[in-house]
């Protein structure tokens, strides 16, 4: 299907009005329901699974400190969009194929509200997975400013329901973000990218199985999905009209796989300001920035000397990143157009902060433990990739157990071709170092040789972080803090097919003593 680009404008997500607020706490009602959507004008109405229907689901702003309570609901039908292989564990034939959990990916939660991914529910809560706890989640928001998302969960299917449509922002403001007089506003604007491809009567296509799959089963997991289209905002290759000023860009990359290396083709650079979990110390002038699935970055474009002109935000990661095919640079590599055509409404008072404020780099010497924990591709029983964290499936006995109130480094010993992006459920983190290792030594001797110096993290990841890169024949350090609950969590790849195939580990942090 051949669609032209930019010819409709990017939606811009609406704020969900709670049901209930007071001065104890705030309530909110989210159906997730079935709808039909217009993508782009040139096809069909779109049939998409959504938060309130919508495809992205409002975004929920809150503020630092408030205590939120959100009743999810599953208002879906009983046949899902997309063909599901029973042979993934979790999505066995005895499981509901339509079943829902929620996850605020980078809150921390409790466990009972996290999104745990055997905590499902069907339609009315009629059927339930064994973690299920409660109808109406809790959340704290003991958190800085920051850009979080919601999503689906659910085990074994998680990356069709996030690719039917069920994802969303989730805000958290607070003083300190205000008092740095940031562009705000209709000056403010998230964007969540993504890939999709389409069948003729507009209906999303997600394939059945891979062209490589020999393993005679249909459907068949596939080990990662990359679309033929760009969507930004629930829109296929929107346009955004723009004043000649600064605009706040809270940029969140909710592919399924793919990664993207984003630039502007005027060369304008990002000012990032911001990554997963809030602020940096200070802004970082970059010409691209490569956002794995599930990373956020907070970013400020200067429009001011650009009046008149339309501007191209590109794409050029690889499939499989970083060793995949090239995009093709007239569909995969165009993102959205900026038309700077606007006339100035007001005077832009607003700024970019020379500094947002110190963070504390936390001493490798305050680490309770240092886990080694591989990751890797092998073959299940019917040939297919299978992709696991320290050569552990979901239901083996659970190895990770940190303490409540310790520090652990975690080096990500990854021995796979696909630069994977772990994301660990509850905590934030800081990236020590990523240093390359001889991948077949390691696999014959079960050592570690280091073939080069210790790479520090780049400029936009000095921050707090709750997903990371980790290049394949590298590896990976960060520093954990566990706090402030205790229970059982994950820890996943957020590649979705890799994650729904045995990329996903429970972990439990203990309570004191």
């Amino acid at each position: 299907m051949k669609l032209t680009k930019f010819t409709d404008p990017l939606p811009i997500p609406l704020v969900l009005k709670p049901k209930w607020k007071s001065s104890g706490y705030t309530y909110y009602e989210v159906k997730m329901k079935e709808g039909k959507q217009s993508l782009h004008s040139q096809m069909p109405h779109t049939t998409i699974w959504g938060y309130e229907g919508r495809y992205p689901g409002p975004t929920i702003e809150v503020e630092m400190g408030e205590t939120v309570y959100v009743k999810w609901m599953n208002a879906l039908p009983e046949k899902h969009l997309f063909a599901i292989d029973h042979t993934v564990h979790g999505a066995e034939k005895d499981k509901p194929d339509v079943r829902t959990v929620v996850h605020l990916h980078g809150g921390r939660t409790e466990p009972e509200s996290d999104g745990y991914p055997d905590a499902w529910f069907t339609k009315g809560y009629g059927k339930t997975g064994p973690f299920f706890a409660k109808e109406i989640y809790e959340y704290g928001n003991r958190q800085r400013a920051r850009t979080l998302w919601y999503h689906d969960h659910a085990i074994g299917i998680t990356r069709l329901n996030i690719y039917a449509g069920l994802a969303g922002f989730y805000i958290i403001r607070d003083s300190h973000e205000r008092s740095l007089n940031l562009p705000g506003g209709k000056f403010e604007i998230p964007l969540l990218i993504q890939d999709r491809s389409f069948n003729e009567d507009g209906s999303f296509f997600y394939p059945e199985k891979s062209k490589k799959d020999t393993s005679g089963i249909t459907p068949s997991i596939i080990s990662s999905f990359f679309g033929d289209t760009i969507v930004v905002n629930g829109k296929v290759w929107p346009f955004l009209e723009v004043e000649p000023r600064k605009y706040r860009f809270r940029l969140l990359n909710g592919a399924n796989a793919r990664f993207f290396h984003l630039f502007f083709d005027s060369g304008q650079p990002f000012f990032q300001i911001g990554t997963d979990s809030g602020f940096l110390e200070q802004p970082f002038s970059v010409h691209s920035l490569l956002l794995a699935p599930a990373e956020r970055a907070d970013v400020i474009v200067d429009f001011s000397n650009m009046s008149g002109k339309s501007i191209l935000m590109k794409n050029d990661a690889r499939t499989h990143f970083p060793i995949g095919d090239p995009v093709d640079p007239e569909t995969t590599g165009m993102v959205m157009q900026f038309r700077v055509t606007k006339p100035l409404s007001s005077i832009d008072t607003s700024v970019i902060p020379a500094f947002m404020g110190t963070i504390h780099r936390l001493p490798e010497s305050t680490a309770r433990k240092q886990r080694y924990l591989q990751l890797s591709e092998e073959k299940d029983r019917f040939g297919r990739p299978l992709f696991l964290l320290d050569q552990k499936k979901w239901d083996d006995p659970i190895r990770e157990m940190p303490q409540i109130g310790t520090n652990e480094i975690w080096c990500f010993v990854n021995t796979n071709g696909d630069d994977h992006p772990i994301h660990v459920h509850l905590v934030q983190f800081q990236i020590l170092d990523r240093q390359p290792f001889d991948v077949v030594h390691f696999k014959k001797t079960g050592r570690i040789r280091y073939t080069g110096l210790r790479l520090l993290p780049d400029s936009g990841e000095h921050g707090w972080k709750d997903t990371v890169k980790c290049p394949p024949g590298h590896i990976t350090r960060i520093i954990i803090p566990f706090f402030p609950f205790a229970g059982p969590y994950v820890w996943h790849c957020h590649m979705l097919e890799h994650e729904d195939y045995e990329m996903m580990r429970p972990y439990w942090i203990l309570p004191p003593n």
